[in-house]
C-alpha cells in the first residue's frame, strides 16, 4: 500500500515537471547552426550520436541535438530513450506541454535523407 501511494505522489510529481515551463530552458544554449542551413544526414550517421553527453534524436524526418538539453529535460532520463534513433513518437506524446513544440526548433540541425525516412 505505500508503495503505490510512492508511486503515485512520484508520478504525480514528475508529471508536474513535464507540464510546468521550466526557467531553465531559456539558458540551454543549443549546438544548432543560427542559419538553420538544411544538412541532409542518414539514419546511420544519427545512430552514432546515441549517449547523453552526444544525444541526436529524429522528430518527423527532422535532426535534433538535443545533447544541450539532456541535463535538464524534466523527465530525466527518458529523452535517452531515442537517443540516435526516431523520437517522434514519444515526442509527441501526452507528456509533453505546447512550449516543446516551440522549442525544440532551437536544437534543428538539418534533415534526414529522403531514403531513409522513418517518419510521416
Amino acid at each position: 500500500m505505500i508503495l503505490a501511494v510512492v508511486a503515485l505522489l512520484l508520478c504525480v510529481f514528475l508529471g508536474a515537471f513535464a507540464l510546468i515551463p521550466s526557467g531553465n530552458t531559456k539558458n540551454v544554449k543549443s549546438n544548432a547552426k543560427a542559419e538553420k542551413t538544411a544538412k541532409i544526414y542518414t539514419k546511420a550517421e544519427v545512430a552514432l550520436h546515441n549517449k547523453r553527453t552526444d544525444c541526436w534524436v529524429i522528430i518527423k524526418n527532422k535532426v535534433y541535438d538535443l545533447t544541450p538539453y539532456v541535463e535538464v529535460h524534466p523527465g530525466g532520463d527518458a529523452i535517452l530513450a531515442h537517443a540516435g534513433d526516431d523520437s517522434t513518437i514519444g515526442f509527441y506524446g501526452p507528456q509533453h506541454a505546447s512550449l516543446v513544440y516551440d522549442m525544440v526548433h532551437e536544437f534543428y540541425i538539418g534533415d534526414l535523407e529522403p531514403g531513409a525516412a522513418v517518419t510521416k
